[in-house]
């Protein structure tokens, strides 16, 4: 009878677990970037409108709050090689993004030294630095949240896009 109760008992945690995790898992995103002085990479969760509006979903971070870029994990920026964006510079490591709203209603992308927590979890006193991002509406909405790479002249772009927003940035390897 002990075996019995000990054996529905580890089955009810697994099956728990599993539910949890089902719950809870947004598609996962990667984009990465050869640059010469090395290669910069982004993976992401990737959640889904599912008929709601981006503008609903993102009203509700005020002036001096984050969006986390995605769901589940922290987004994780990595690159090999120092970054200049514009006159900031990202040392090159491992960094969780976020996407900063401003009080004049625009966005910053902010690099944290913290990275690999629950999404939600942003430390702001871990934040390394922060960078304008430019918004603009995209030709095609996109459903699910898409992080791009891209070369840009001699560096490149990171692309943010979700629903009928994009926010973007250009960068360099230093």
């Amino acid at each position: 009878m002990k075996r019995l109760l000990m054996g529905i008992f580890v089955l009810g945690v697994v099956c728990g677990c599993a539910g949890i995790a089902a719950a809870q898992n947004s598609a996962r995103g990667t984009a990465k970037l050869e640059l010469s002085g090395g290669q910069v990479s982004v993976e992401y969760g990737r959640p889904a409108l599912k008929g709601r509006k981006v503008e609903d979903m993102l009203s509700r971070v005020e002036a001096g709050g984050v969006w986390r870029l995605g769901a589940n994990k922290s987004t994780t920026f990595k690159t090999s090689a120092d970054l200049a964006f514009g006159d900031v510079t990202v040392p090159k490591g491992e960094y969780s993004l976020w996407a900063r709203r401003e009080a004049d209603n625009t966005w910053k992308l902010v690099f944290n030294k913290r990275h690999g927590q629950w999404g939600t979890n942003h430390d702001a006193s871990q934040d390394l630095v922060a960078v304008p991002l430019k918004e603009e509406k995209p030709s095609e909405p996109a459903e699910q949240v898409a992080i791009q790479l891209a070369k840009a002249g001699d560096g490149g772009q990171i692309n943010i896009q979700w629903g009928d927003m994009e926010l973007s940035t250009d960068f360099k390897a230093k």
